[in-house]
């Protein structure tokens, strides 16, 4: 590999990573809220209220996806 596809490849990891965090902090947030709260959760350039049931299924789904793309990144 050249030098510069082992730094974008790295970068790419790296900012999966954070985009993991990113999400796991979103999903601790949530839970500390009241269930019977409303939430407003951005879809494109809108937010929509939502459930904290809904928002926090939303984000788990968003960390799963992240985690397979790393899986398949770390295996190539």
């Amino acid at each position: 590999m050249s030098g510069a596809a082992t730094n974008s490849s790295s970068d790419s990891h790296h900012n999966l990573l954070k985009e993991v965090r990113s999400h796991e902090v979103a999903i601790a947030e949530l839970n500390d809220l009241p269930p019977s709260r409303a939430v407003y959760q951005r879809n494109g350039n809108l937010f929509f209220r939502t459930t904290v049931q809904k928002a926090t299924a939303s984000e788990q789904k968003q960390v799963d996806l992240v985690k397979s793309t790393l899986q398949k990144l770390s295996s190539s």
